[in-house]
């Protein structure tokens, strides 16, 4: 096997890593779940969260990677063959996330065009689902292409090739070097332009606001458990990958704590601007706070290209400064999740990496054409719902387990330790035994008995059954074929390197 490319830089792989973990959601799906959960309350479970489970998986995941000097599928394979397809999973999973991920991408880049003019008109709603999405009536009913939606489709995936097909230092790295200085730009003018409006300061206090009797409610705790691991690209296969390009002597303690911080504290600041945007909206249409709230989607597609038509000034400006940032943010993840899975292809079979990268892009591409369909949002809406939730919450749990009880958390925390300007403790080795495997498991049977009882958003069986647990069941079943297949490289052969002293 050819020579494993390598980062040329410690912050050019930290830079990589949060721009892999701040995507779409930190920009409004963070904001909103805040709001929905108890406002500033929230923030108490997020954090804890962020301890127990977000900052000791990225340990984990980084841990693993560099150690093994492989992408998951090695990792897992080496741990012991019969659980290959273990390792296959999370590398899916990204695949299918990538696959409807660009679809949003598409979304956010054809947005920047109409902000220049306003394009989106008096009704953005109606314009958003009839005139862009022109949205058919359910999941069957596919009625071809939506021709702005392919168009942008077709934009992005040609950016993400150029960049991934590069390799790790010239291509990934050089180009998070760009896209991450001019992201938080970007959001630094976008927040102080928040928090200036009139009105701002009504909706940050609905943004910070504590109700503290929500913490009481396990609902509560179980979303922000969720959000973090959303947020973070953790369970997905990515870190693992990144983390196995990294020279031998790095520091692997201070980057997944920088790694984390960063992307949550970004998180918290963008929802200054979000809310102090939505304030103003209050404020200047007479209305509650709570009226101009949506969830999802709908806050950056809707809600704020409404709040755009009712600035003061600058609106054109403003509105292209915000959906290039969505662009922005989501190129870095998106790149991540074509690395993961490429990292396991060139690992198994031994491939030339721009085979790798043409047979993954070309794959991708075909099946995102599915989300560009007049049925799209209904097909990418469930299929996102069964793949980042129930796989991200198996893998998170399969990993503490095999790696915390049957490899030995303690042999990972040893390994990170000397590599590291300060040291990880036995609180380490207590949240991936037992802490993160709890919540887990009591999230996914809460997530299950929802999914039963309250049909996933009042979907028909048939679609959820055939393209919900379908998605779920097809990245098992490839895994488990991948998994089956001779290796071509080398990887397994190796020993697995401790730290030279």
């Amino acid at each position: 096997m050819a020579n494993k490319d390598q980062w040329g830089s410690r912050i050019g792989f930290i830079l990589a890593c949060i721009g892999s973990a701040v995507g779409l959601g930190n920009i409004w799906r963070f904001s909103y779940m805040t709001y929905e959960n108890g406002g500033g309350a929230f923030l108490i479970p997020y954090f804890v969260a962020l301890l127990t489970a977000g900052i000791p998986i990225m340990l984990l995941e980084f841990g693993v990677g560099h150690k093994f000097q492989a992408s998951s599928v090695g990792v897992f394979a080496k741990l012991n063959k019969k659980w290959e397809a273990l390792g296959w999973w999370p590398q899916l999973a990204s695949f299918g996330l990538m696959s409807y991920y660009v679809v949003i991408l598409a979304w956010a880049l054809s947005y920047v065009g109409y902000a220049f003019t306003g394009g989106w008109g008096a009704d953005p709603n109606a314009f958003f689902f009839g005139n862009y999405l022109q949205l058919s009536s359910g999941f069957w009913d596919l009625q071809g292409f939506s021709m702005p939606v392919l168009i942008s489709f077709v934009l992005i995936w040609a950016i993400n090739y150029i960049i991934t097909v590069q390799g790790v230092s010239a291509g990934i790295e050089k180009a998070c070097k760009v896209f991450m200085p001019l992201l938080f730009a970007l959001s630094i003018v976008i927040v102080i332009r928040g928090i200036t409006l009139p009105g701002a300061w009504e909706g940050i206090n609905w943004y910070l606001e504590p109700n503290f009797s929500k913490i009481a409610n396990a609902q509560v705790w179980v979303a922000a458990y969720g959000q973090i691991f959303f947020t973070l690209s953790v369970a997905f296969g990515v870190m693992i990958a990144y983390a196995s390009y990294l020279p031998r002597k790095s520091d692997i303690v201070n980057n997944a704590f920088i790694t984390c911080l960063a992307n949550c504290g970004y998180s918290f600041f963008m929802g200054f601007g979000t809310f102090g945007i939505l304030g103003y909206m209050a404020k200047t249409q007479g209305v509650a706070f709570q009226d101009v709230v949506s969830a999802s989607i709908g806050l950056a597609f809707i809600t704020f290209p409404k709040a755009i038509d009712l600035l003061p000034a600058a609106n054109a400006l403003f509105g292209v400064m915000f959906f290039v940032a969505l662009v922005v943010a989501g190129l870095s993840s998106s790149i991540s999740l074509v690395e993961a899975f490429v990292s396991g292809i060139v690992e198994k079979f031994d491939m030339p990496r721009k085979k790798a990268v043409n047979i993954v892009s070309a794959v991708g591409f075909l099946v995102g054409l599915l989300y560009t369909t007049k049925a799209g949002l209904f097909i990418f809406d469930t299929v996102d719902h069964y793949v980042s939730n129930y796989i991200i919450i198996i893998v998170g749990l399969y990993e503490c387990i095999i790696i915390g009880w049957v490899y030995g958390a303690e042999k990972i925390r040893n390994y990170v330790n000397p590599l590291s300007d300060f040291a990880i403790g036995k609180w380490w080795d207590l949240c991936i035994k037992v802490i993160t495997p709890v919540l887990l498991g009591v999230s996914f049977v809460q997530l299950v008995y929802t999914d039963i009882v309250n049909p996933y958003g009042g979907y028909p069986w048939s679609g959820i059954i055939a393209l919900g647990w379908g998605a779920v069941a097809a990245v098992i079943i490839a895994g488990i074929v991948l998994a089956s297949k001779p290796w071509k490289s080398d990887v397994l052969s190796r020993p697995v390197e401790e730290v030279q002293e």
